[in-house]
C-alpha cells in the first residue's frame, strides 16, 4: 500500500497540489469524499498510478478548504495502516478544532467528554476561554500513557503530540484520538462503531470553522507516511513574509494590524467568537443578536446560525438586503428592535452584495449606523458593530479616518482564496478601524485558539501575490464592464446585476455579475423551468466551447480564465430555498480571451 501511494504522490496530477477550485460539472456532492476514493480504490486494487487514470477521479470534497486529494489521501492511507474504516480519520490544519468538533456534538447529545493527555495542553487549548465563551463541558485528565485511562461516563478524547504519521494506538477506552502534527495540523480518528454517529458532524465543523489540512502539509504528512520517517517542515522565509503581508494590508485597506487567517471562514469564526467574548466581558447578561442577509453566501449564513445554535445567549436576525428589499432600509428597522430589547448588536453583510452585486447608499448607511437609539427605559442602546464581508471589492477603503464607516465600529474581511491569492490559498485576512480596534484583541485571541492562523505557505502565497491585487481587481474589472456591455446589447432582454459606471468611479470594480436569462411559458412554475434549464445551457456551452478558460467553478478573483456558476445550487447550498437565487454568476479575470467568449454567447443567444 505504501509503495503503491508513493507511486501515486510521484505520478499526481499538478492540480492537486495546486488548484483550490473545483469543477462542479464533474462534481456529485452527495458522493464528494466517497465517490473520490471509490475510484481510487479501484484504481489501488489495478495497481494503476498513472496520471492520466489518476486525472479522470472525480473531484474530492467540493473545495480545498473542505478537502481535496491529497487530504483524502493522507487519511486513506493512515486509516488503511490502522485498520480502520478512511471516513474514520479525518485531518484538520487546526490542532484545536478536532476537539471542539466532539466537544459541539457532546454539548447536543447531553454527553460528557474527557480529554486526556500526556503533554501539556496549555500552549494551544486555553480550558477556560472554550467553557465560557464556547459553552462547551468536559473534564481535562493528564496520565502518562493510554494504558492509564480511568473510567469514564462519556467520551475520551486522547490527544498525542507526535512528529511521526501512521500508528495509532487505539485501545477500547479511547473514542477519539487527535495526533498533534507541529505545524501540519492534526489527524483525528474516530474509534468504534458507537461513535461513527460523530463523523458527519465532525466534518461540517471542519467544513465551516476551519479547514482540512492544507495540500502542501498534507503531501508532507504522506511523504512520513510513505518513508515510515519523522516529518520535516521546510523553512520559509516566515518572519520576512509576515512582514510583506502585513505592509500589503496595510497598503490595501489602509489599517495596521490585520489578522490573517487559513480561511475567509476561519477569520469569519475568530470575528464571531472574539465578539461573543467581548460581549460577555463589557455588556453581562444582555442577549447578543448577529444580523444576517438571509442570501448572503451560504458559508456565512450557516456559520452564524450554527453559532447561535450553542449559545443560549446568542441569536440570528434575519436580514433583508437586495432585489426589492433595501440594506439601509433593513438595517435601520432591526436596529430599532433590537435596541428597544437592549440587545448588543453585531451586523455581518456583504458589499457588493452577493450574488445580485448591489451596492447601498453609503451615506445613508452610514447614518444609520451611526444614529444614536434608546432602550426601552429611555437609556441610550448599544452601538452596533458592522461586519463587513468585503470578498467582491477588497480594493475600497471604508475604515479610514476620512471614509465611510469611520464614525462606526467596523471590521473587514476579505476571503483569501478570491483575489488576495488569486485562487491559490484560502487564507483570508481581517481588520478594524479606530473606534473597533478594542475588539480586535478578542478576535486574535480566538483566531489563536482555534489554531486558526494561516499557514507558513498560505503566507508565502499572499506575500507574492497581495502587491498585484488592486491592479488585477481592475484589469479584470475592465474585462467585465466589457462584457456586461456586450450581453446588454446582444440579449437586451436579460436581466444584468452589475454595478453602475457611477459606482465605478467610486472604486467598486467587481469582476463578477450575474445574469437573470429571459424567460417563458404560461405558468410561473414554467417559466422558472425554462429558465433554469437556460442557464444549464449556457454554462453547459461555454464549458464545452472554451473549455481551457471557462470553468463551471464557484470561485472568484482567479488569475486567469472565466468561472460560471448558479448560486443556488452552489454557494448558496444551506440558504434557505425561498431565498437562494437561481440566476447564473459569471467570475471574470484579467487573463483570458474576452472576444471568444462574446462570440461563444452571440451564438447561445441566437438559440433563444
Amino acid at each position: 500500500m505504501l509503495d503503491y501511494l508513493k507511486a501515486v504522490v510521484d505520478n499526481m496530477p499538478k492540480g492537486w497540489l495546486g488548484l483550490t477550485t473545483h469543477r462542479l460539472d464533474i462534481y456529485n456532492e452527495k458522493l464528494a469524499k466517497t465517490e473520490f476514493l471509490d475510484e481510487f480504490e479501484k484504481l489501488y486494487e489495478a495497481n494503476n498510478s498513472d496520471s492520466s487514470s489518476l486525472n479522470k477521479i472525480p473531484t474530492a470534497y467540493d473545495y480545498i478548504r473542505l478537502g481535496h486529494p491529497l487530504s483524502c489521501l493522507l487519511e486513506w492511507g493512515i486509516a488503511k495502516l490502522n485498520h480502520l474504516n478512511t471516513e474514520n480519520v479525518i485531518s484538520f490544519s487546526s490542532a484545536t478544532v478536532p476537539i471542539l468538533s466532539i466537544l459541539r456534538k457532546n454539548l447536543f447529545d447531553k454527553k460528557n467528554t474527557q480529554i486526556i493527555y500526556t503533554e501539556d495542553l496549555a500552549d494551544f487549548f486555553d480550558a477556560e476561554v472554550v467553557r465560557k465563551v464556547y459553552g462547551y463541558n468536559f473534564n481535562l485528565k493528564k496520565v502518562e500513557n493510554t494504558e492509564q485511562l480511568p473510567e469514564f461516563d462519556g467520551s475520551n478524547i486522547f490527544v498525542s503530540q507526535q512528529n511521526e504519521i501512521g500508528s495509532i494506538d487505539l485501545n477500547s477506552g479511547i473514542d477519539f484520538y487527535i495526533n498533534l502534527l507541529p505545524n501540519l495540523g492534526s489527524v483525528l480518528a474516530v474509534n468504534g462503531k458507537s461513535n461513527e454517529s460523530y463523523i458527519s458532524d465532525i466534518l461540517h465543523v471542519r467544513r465551516r470553522e476551519t479547514i482540512a489540512m492544507t495540500p502542501a502539509n498534507s503531501l508532507i504528512a504522506l511523504t512520513s507516511l510513505i518513508n515510515q520517517s519523522p516529518f520535516e517542515v521546510v523553512d520559509t522565509n516566515v518572519l520576512i513574509n509576515h512582514w510583506l503581508v502585513s505592509e500589503s494590508i496595510y497598503t490595501i485597506t489602509g489599517e495596521i494590524g490585520g489578522l490573517v487567517g487559513s480561511s475567509g471562514l476561519s477569520i469569519q469564526y475568530a470575528i464571531m467568537m472574539g465578539l461573543i467574548h467581548y460581549a460577555l466581558d463589557k455588556h453581562k447578561g444582555k442577549a447578543i443578536k448577529f444580523i444576517v442577509p438571509t442570501n448572503c453566501y451560504g458559508g456565512t449564513n450557516d456559520q452564524a446560525r450554527r453559532v447561535a445554535a450553542c449559545l443560549d445567549h446568542v441569536e440570528v436576525v434575519d436580514l433583508a438586503v437586495d432585489g426589492e428589499n433595501d440594506m439601509v432600509q433593513s438595517i435601520d428597522t432591526v436596529l430599532a428592535k433590537l435596541a428597544y430589547e437592549d440587545a448588543v448588536p453585531y451586523i455581518i453583510a456583504e458589499i457588493p452584495t452577493n450574488p445580485r452585486v448591489e451596492v447601498p447608499d453609503l451615506t445613508a448607511l452610514k447614518n444609520v449606523l451611526s444614529a444614536e437609539r434608546k432602550t426601552a427605559n429611555g437609556q441610550i442602546a448599544i452601538d452596533p458593530v458592522f461586519i463587513l464581508d468585503q470578498t467582491f471589492c477588497p480594493n475600497v477603503h471604508f475604515l479610514g479616518e476620512t471614509d465611510i464607516l469611520s464614525n462606526v465600529r467596523a471590521i473587514s474581511y476579505t476571503s483569501g482564496s478570491k483575489f488576495p491569492s488569486g485562487g491559490k490559498c484560502t487564507a483570508g485576512y481581517c481588520v478594524a478601524n479606530k473606534k473597533g480596534n478594542a475588539l480586535m484583541e478578542k478576535i486574535r485571541l480566538h483566531l489563536a485558539l482555534c489554531d486558526n492562523k494561516a499557514t507558513d505557505l498560505q503566507y508565502e502565497i499572499l506575500a507574492n501575490q497581495l502587491p498585484s491585487m488592486n491592479q488585477r481587481i481592475q484589469d479584470a474589472y475592465l474585462n467585465t464592464r466589457d462584457f456586461v456591455n456586450f450581453i446588454k446589447q446582444t440579449l437586451p432582454a436579460a436581466k444584468i446585476n452589475f454595478v453602475s459606471e457611477e459606482l465605478a468611479k467610486q472604486g467598486f470594480t467587481p469582476s463578477v455579475f450575474s445574469i437573470d436569462l429571459p424567460t417563458k411559458g404560461n405558468t410561473d412554475v414554467e417559466k422558472e423551468a425554462y429558465k433554469r434549464a437556460l442557464n444549464h445551457k449556457l454554462i453547459g456551452l461555454m464549458i464545452s466551447e472554451i473549455p481551457n478558460e471557462s470553468k463551471y467553478c464557484v470561485s472568484y478573483g482567479q488569475l486567469k480564465g472565466c468561472y460560471w456558476t448558479i448560486p443556488a445550487t452552489s454557494t448558496q447550498g444551506t440558504t434557505k430555498e425561498g431565498d437562494k437565487d437561481y440566476i447564473a454568476r459569471v467570475a471574470l479575470s484579467a487573463n483570458m480571451d474576452l472576444e471568444l467568449h462574446k462570440k461563444v454567447f452571440l451564438d447561445f443567444a441566437k438559440t433563444i
